[in-house]
């Protein structure tokens, strides 16, 4: 979903972020398990973008081309349930092949809204298990190395929804420990103690040390997922990107994926 068009509703944000606005976050506003960079698009007053952002729910609700017209009319009626105050995932649409990496998504927090750079992921079913699953993937080497295929300036909607996910069964192994590592790295502070309690994590326990570590094992957890080989996942990090240094990164992929087997 785009929550809100840079350009058009530029009317409903301002400049500056004092006096308990919130932050209007653009595509630099995050990056890969990092749900703040501190770039701004601007602020925005809560009270004006909470009742736009209702309106335009109950309006395209009506319309059954909007898929909030598969949500309850309950749900819709309800401004408590507006996304902006849970944890949502988003991406950024302005990428490209030759940057460092494509995809590039996040779980970012509450209390902020989106321009059009940074679509959002809207459920009509699933979960916080289903949310942490599928970032685990997004955030994955092997999902970029696909992107960067088909990639040329923008993740639009449908490069989006052509990339390949496993579906594997909720209580897959592999599946489970993806849900584990994406919902540590994800959940960084205790605004987001109720979607990881529902994921089965604790906020904040990611140390700067441990992180490496972690999405190493989650580049091979997403491997196995799958179904690659050690030769597929060497072939991958070999031509990912020209000239990174991807030596010591894969060593340590390879080993988690190895111990996975």
């Amino acid at each position: 979903m785009r929550e809100f068009d840079a350009t058009n509703d530029k009317h409903l944000f301002e400049s500056g972020g004092d006096g308990g606005l919130w932050p209007v976050y653009k595509g630099a506003s995050f990056n890969l398990w990092k749900p703040d960079t501190g770039v701004r698009y601007a602020s925005a007053d809560p009270e004006k973008v909470l009742e736009a952002l209702q309106a335009k729910r109950l309006r395209q609700q009506r319309h059954t081309s909007s898929v909030f017209s598969e949500f309850p009319r309950e749900w819709a009626e309800d401004p408590e349930t507006l996304p902006c105050l849970r944890p949502r995932i988003a991406f950024r649409d302005i990428a490209r092949a030759t940057d460092s990496r494509t995809v590039i998504a996040a779980l970012v927090p509450p209390a902020r809204v989106i321009t059009n750079q940074a679509p959002y992921l809207l459920w009509p079913v699933g979960d916080e298990r289903d949310e942490a699953y599928l970032l685990g993937v997004l955030c994955s080497i092997p999902l970029d190395w696909c992107a960067r295929r088909v990639v040329e300036t923008h993740v639009n909607f449908h490069v989006f929804n052509g990339f390949p996910i496993p579906r594997p069964d909720r209580d897959d192994p592999l599946r489970l420990r993806t849900e584990i590592i994406a919902g540590r790295l994800a959940a960084v502070d205790d605004r987001y103690a109720d979607w990881a309690q529902a994921v089965g994590v604790e906020c904040g326990t990611v140390t700067d040390e441990e992180k490496p570590s972690l999405i190493a094992e989650l580049d091979a957890v997403v491997a196995h997922l799958y179904e690659l080989d050690e030769d597929d996942v060497t072939h991958i990090f070999e031509t990912f990107h020209v000239g990174w240094d991807y030596s010591p990164r894969l060593a340590a992929v390879l080993d988690y994926f190895r111990a996975h087997a």
